[in-house]
């Protein structure tokens, strides 16, 4: 293990996904903290280096679609290098919707890991993300989509999830039944102040408690609390959404984000996402002029993506209804193994520098699969929409510019709007 740096990051972090661990990097920097996010656990050294010269340091995995086992292997050996590097704060990184069962991305299984490697001491768990339209109240989830709020297990992205459909609204049971741990919760009425919040939290039988939020209000005083409750020589462990890290950004000034877009040019989209959002930000991408194909591994069909590029055409690539992956036994990797080919061949041709790629699985496994070493903020372009900029050994992959979307984040015209955005 590298030596510790002499000034440790204050918080560290693991996403289970790589969009999701894009928007803490927005949540800190929305406060003037710049963070350094790695694709993949670093070596030690590399890590240590980036400790020594940002206040969050992060690590983009891919836990929310693993097995427990296989997540066992992914996450242990994350939170004990972040661990290594003393911040005050480790959060796991969840979706705002809590997307987790017993057989995939069991947040129960990370519940238990984060006790074996932080110690026995009660996890705060928060997925309020109230700028995001995601509210906690005694216990119960909800989200919002199409400007409605759903209850979680009846918004209608969430209750049909092809991979982790949510069939509960109230989280501490959700969460217990993906482990034996005591879970229990704080209802936003026990909120009187930060320090007899942290009394709570320090003092409960439980493995765990879900903290309720539906205000910035709210976010601050469970951010107070939390530092009072975190030390360096004991970093406090949390799981939670983007709304978690807004909390523990929350005490700093706000700031704006400095727009360093470079690329022009046509912009290629690859979409493994079958949320009705995407979905309507491609058909209102085809109404502006983008060509819309399906995805797929022919080498014909990427032949012709790379003609469109290059006559200054954007387009968008689809996985809804794509011959290509109909009863696909491993259809997640497929998507991806077909979307990181069409993406390599469309930067080895000089076509494009501007992506967009829709699915936090599919972004995930697409970044690790083009060699992205690190990612950093190059636009905010609005809410919690994020350009970044990919470093790579690769030249043809080093500089790019790529926006990793979510399947419910952004507006109908999003495509278009980060097409416009090119200086």
């Amino acid at each position: 293990m590298a030596d510790s740096p002499l000034s440790p990051p204050a918080v560290g972090y693991y996403g289970d996904d790589v969009t999701g661990s894009v928007d803490v990097l927005l949540q800190f920097a929305r406060h003037g903290v710049r963070g350094c996010l790695f694709i993949g656990t670093p070596s030690d050294a590399a890590l240590a280096d980036a400790a020594g010269s940002h206040e969050v340091v992060g690590i983009a995995g891919i836990a929310r679609s693993l097995s427990p086992d296989a997540l066992d292997a992914e996450v242990r050996p994350a939170l004990t290098a972040l661990r290594d590097l003393s911040p005050r704060i480790v959060q796991y990184k969840a979706c705002s919707t809590a997307d987790s069962s017993p057989t995939v991305g069991s947040l129960g299984r990370v519940l238990e890991i984060g006790r074996e490697v932080f110690g026995s001491r009660t996890v705060p768990v928060l997925f309020a993300q109230p700028d995001f339209g995601r509210y906690t109240v005694f216990g119960h989830h909800f989200a919002a989509e199409g400007g409605t709020v759903h209850r979680l297990d009846r918004q209608p992205t969430m209750s049909q999830h092809p991979s982790t459909p949510m069939d509960d609204s109230d989280l501490a049971a959700h969460l217990s039944r993906q482990t034996p741990l005591p879970i229990d919760g704080v209802p936003l009425t026990r909120y009187s102040t930060a320090s007899s919040l942290a009394a709570e939290i320090d003092g409960s039988p439980t493995a765990a408690l879900v903290l309720d939020a539906i205000d910035d209000a709210h976010l601050a005083l469970i951010g107070t609390a939390l530092e009072e409750l975190s030390t360096e020589r004991h970093p406090l462990f949390a799981i939670g959404s983007g709304g978690l890290s807004r909390a523990l950004a929350l005490g700093r000034p706000a700031s704006a984000l400095a727009d360093e877009r470079t690329a022009g040019g046509p912009v290629l989209a690859v979409s493994g996402s079958r949320s009705p959002q995407t979905r309507r930000q491609i058909a209102a991408a085809q109404a502006a002029g983008w060509a819309v194909r399906p995805l797929s591994p022919d080498a014909d069909a990427q032949t012709e993506v790379v003609a469109l590029l290059r006559a200054g055409r954007s387009v968008a690539l689809s996985s809804e209804d794509a011959p290509a992956f109909a009863g696909h036994p491993e259809v997640l990797a497929a998507i991806a193994d077909a979307a990181t080919s069409v993406i390599r061949g469309a930067l080895g041709a000089g076509a494009t520098r501007r992506l967009i790629v829709c699915g936090g699985d599919t972004s995930s496994r697409v970044v690790r699969s083009l060699g992205i070493a690190s990612l950093s903020i190059a636009a905010n372009p609005g809410a919690n929409v994020v350009v970044l900029r990919a470093r790579s050994d690769d030249p043809s992959v080093d500089g790019v510019e790529v926006l990793l979307k979510g399947g419910q984040v952004g507006d109908d015209g999003l495509f278009e709007a980060v097409r416009g955005g090119a200086r």
